[in-house]
């Protein structure tokens, strides 16, 4: 499938300015959409690489710079996770609310994307805010790769989840111990919602990420496989 791929520039209820990574189908559409969301790296080539195979498949893919009040452009090596720890400090929940609003709302007055078929994917630092975007917004569908700091942030809202989620886990990650993927699997079932949950037992963090060390092929393979089926049943007509 041929696509468009391009540097787009989001304004933010703030006044700030925040750049995105777009990749789409050729076509006048309707296509659906689905806002993409980074690690700790930036927008990096793998985060571009992930809006363009969901391109491939027929989405409008945004990904837009969560650092973009800090560090607009930013892009780390995956040896060096300082800066990026240091700019994800500095990032507050009003602002990542208005960055989510404002990524929404370019899609949605996007003439060839389908309002009504919105989903959220995300890793690491994006997980989380994959998540937040189904709490806030009235997305269809959400994919959460080891969303860091769910536990801590956002247990108490899981209740007002909006849309079914899709969660996959490291068995080995260093970064979410079990008992925190317990407590959000506890939180989403007591509050009846729409979920699956998915762990790779022998996989660590990162492992979909094929420029990482811990990329494992196999359980990227399958996930991958499982994040488009889960996108096709919430976001397909």
């Amino acid at each position: 499938m041929a696509l468009v791929t391009k540097d787009v520039t989001l304004q933010v209820s703030d006044g700030t300015s925040m750049g995105a990574y777009l990749a789409r189908p050729e076509g006048a559409g309707p296509f659906p959409g689905v806002l993409v969301f980074q690690e700790i790296w930036g927008v990096n080539p793998h985060i571009r690489s992930v809006a363009d195979r969901l391109a491939e498949r027929g989405y409008i893919a945004l990904a837009p710079e969560l650092f973009h009040r800090t560090a607009p452009g930013f892009q780390a090596p995956y040896t060096d996770p300082d800066p990026g720890y240091n700019h994800m400090q500095q990032m507050t929940g009003a602002g990542i609310t208005a960055d989510l609003k404002a990524a929404y709302d370019w899609l949605m007055v996007d003439p060839i994307c389908d309002g009504d078929r919105i989903g959220t994917l995300g890793f690491c630092l994006g997980g989380r805010v994959a998540l937040m975007a189904n709490l806030l917004l009235p997305i269809q569908a959400s994919v959460s790769f080891y969303g860091g700091g769910i536990a801590q942030t956002l247990i108490g809202q899981l209740a007002t989840l909006h849309a079914p989620a899709l969660f996959f886990w490291a068995g080995n990650d260093a970064h979410i111990p079990p008992t925190d993927v317990q407590a959000v699997l506890d939180a989403l079932r007591q509050a009846d919602k729409d979920y699956v949950s998915t762990e790779f037992a022998k996989v660590g963090h990162g492992f979909f990420c094929d420029e990482r060390a811990s990329y494992d092929a196999a359980a990227a393979s399958q996930a991958w496989a499982l994040a488009q089926a889960f996108f096709s049943s919430h976001l397909s007509r």
